[in-house]
């Protein structure tokens, strides 16, 4: 079956990889920063590298053997220059991937993707894309559209202020929203069955509005939340208000726009479906959430 190497073991989808490849019987080395993030893996019979992906030798080494790659390119709110960092990434895991000859490349894509520009930071996963299929490994790029989990980041206001914000023209317009462990668990089957040809998949999700979505977690609550529509010319205002740098606001406010405009449409070489519920998800965050406070109490 051969070793395949996870990157972002710690991140919701490259959890979720590892734990299907675990559960397969696969041998998994997990890619995390630091060693204790590596402890928990171990415990789980995985084997654990500290690595950093923007040293191209660190993680050539940690590529060595793996018959299959799982890979994300990180979005970090704190970087001075989002393209430039999006660029070292690229270079490092591109060139080690090429050193390392690897075969098989999984990567955690995006609807929009197959374009070079006007998506915001999504030209990062373009960019990547085509490093990748220049190495000559077989390449597939996975390209969900809105994550379900995005919702993680509107819990505290919702809680704490019963307002929902939605960063669009309408809070009614219903949408495909993908689970993060439905992204794992497809990652996860794509290695272990790899494609002869290089693919772009999209992932398709049960589709909800932002006003079902603010429904149901105001439900999981136990409050009524108002539904804020934001229009266009307030969203990067909005976000940096939010402690987003500027910049950083104004590549996630063009995202925004790019999905209004319809550039993140499906548009890969074929579709699949997957249909864990945003219900499920909630309750899944809002378990977790509550597990972490009581942990802090003791």
């Amino acid at each position: 079956m051969g070793t395949f190497a996870v990157a972002g073991a710690t991140g919701r989808v490259g959890s979720a990889t590892a734990r299907s490849l675990l559960a397969a019987g696969a041998n998994v080395r997990v890619l995390v920063r630091r060693q204790s993030d590596g402890d928990a893996w171990r415990a789980r019979g995985a084997e654990a590298r500290v690595v950093d992906l923007e040293d191209r030798a660190g993680l050539g080494s940690a590529l060595e053997g793996c018959s299959g790659f799982f890979v994300l390119l990180p979005f970090d709110l704190t970087v001075d220059d989002l393209d430039a960092h999006a660029g070292t990434l690229i270079d490092s895991i591109a060139g080690a991937v090429a050193d390392r000859r690897v075969p098989h490349v999984v990567m955690l894509s995006s609807g929009g993707a197959d374009l070079a520009e006007g998506t915001g930071p999504i030209t990062g996963l373009h960019r990547l894309e085509q490093a990748l299929l220049a190495t000559g490994t077989t390449l597939t790029a996975l390209r969900p559209g809105h994550f379900q989990e995005k919702v993680t980041d509107l819990i505290d206001v919702a809680r704490e202020r019963g307002i929902y914000p939605v960063f669009a023209a309408s809070a009614d317009a219903p949408r495909p929203m993908v689970a993060t462990r439905d992204l794992g668990h497809l990652a996860a089957d794509a290695l272990l069955a790899p494609p002869t040809v290089s693919e772009a998949v999209d992932v398709i999700g049960p589709a909800y509005s932002e006003r079902a979505v603010a429904v149901a977690l105001g439900d999981a609550l136990g409050r009524q939340l108002q539904v804020a529509t934001l229009p266009d010319e307030a969203w990067a205002g909005a976000l940096a208000d939010a402690g987003m740098r500027e910049h950083i606001a104004t590549s996630v406010a063009e995202l925004y726009r790019a999905d209004e405009q319809g550039l993140l449409a499906p548009r890969g070489d074929r579709s699949v479906r997957v249909h864990t519920s945003v219900g499920g998800t909630l309750d899944r965050l809002l378990d977790a959430a509550a597990s972490d406070e009581r942990n802090k109490e003791y």
